[in-house]
């Protein structure tokens, strides 16, 4: 099965939150409640199978640098979890 591909548009606290949120449950049992989550899987696909495969931002603290840099870099505040 393929991933789901997702590109993100604007690179603030809740992409940040959504990128951090999908490392951390990508490990999550299906059958499991989580946090957080309506759905650990749904139809055929599971929180794991989100791929980040795009992100802009306007920031040049931001532009350039990697998802996982990026979201963590300028005003973004959101709470580290992954």
């Amino acid at each position: 099965m393929s991933s789901i591909r997702v590109a993100i548009v604007g690179v603030g606290n809740c992409a940040a939150s959504l990128v951090q949120g999908v490392h951390f449950y990508a490990d999550a049992d299906p059958q499991g409640k989580v946090p957080g989550l309506m759905h650990v899987q749904f139809g055929p696909y599971h929180v794991k199978d989100i791929e980040f495969v795009a992100a802009f931002d306007v920031d040049a603290k931001k532009v350039g640098f990697d998802l996982s840099e990026a979201i963590v870099s300028s005003e973004n505040n959101t709470i580290k979890i992954a």
